[in-house]
């Protein structure tokens, strides 16, 4: 796994150890970034189920201001520190460790509103809809945040259309990237 462009380009990127996280690979992610390109420069990032850190690092690299990173996982918080300080992009980082509602409610207080969030948790736990549920009637995020969520190629997402306005679905071999807007 690599940093595919900007500052960083080029460099490998640590994994945590482990079968805990699944790293999105570099073919998935230039897509990805291709996509959201234009959002990204002077952009706050939110990496939720962040892994090794390698979204928001793109993130960084390309321009975004600042990323948070936030992870359950002791190994991944380790593997994020770590990947930030050898793409020298450590000090545009904050790192949380805890639940993604724990981390959620910590930004919260730093009075943080974000520009693209991402979001991908483990498949089929339903941790996405309750990260919606949480960032939809938040202030972390607001109708002209772009929030993404990597799922399983085969998760049904029609229950989004409630609250969400959904801009594009990208789907690939066996997942898929949902690019949505909380409606005005």
């Amino acid at each position: 796994m690599r940093v595919i462009s900007g500052t960083a380009r080029s460099l490998i990127l640590k994994t945590p150890k482990g079968t805990s996280t699944r790293p999105t690979t570099d073919k998935i992610k230039e897509t990805l970034f291709n996509i959201i390109s234009n959002e990204l420069y002077n952009a706050t990032f939110l990496d939720l189920f962040a892994g090794s850190g390698g979204i928001g690092i793109e993130a960084l690299s390309r321009g975004a201001k600042e990323a948070y990173f936030c992870d359950i996982d002791r190994e991944a918080i380790r593997c994020i520190r770590e990947n930030l300080e050898h793409t020298k992009l450590i000090d545009k980082a904050t790192i949380l460790k805890g639940s993604f509602e724990a981390n959620l409610e910590k930004i919260k207080t730093h009075g943080k509103k974000f520009d693209i969030v991402f979001i991908d948790p483990p498949y089929q736990k339903g941790f996405e809809d309750k990260c919606l549920d949480i960032l939809i009637n938040s202030t972390l995020i607001d109708e002209h945040t772009l929030v993404i969520i990597e799922e399983e190629f085969k998760t049904d997402t029609t229950h989004l259309s409630k609250d969400w306005y959904i801009d594009k679905v990208k789907e690939y071999k066996s997942n898929k990237h949902i690019f949505m807007h909380k409606r005005g």
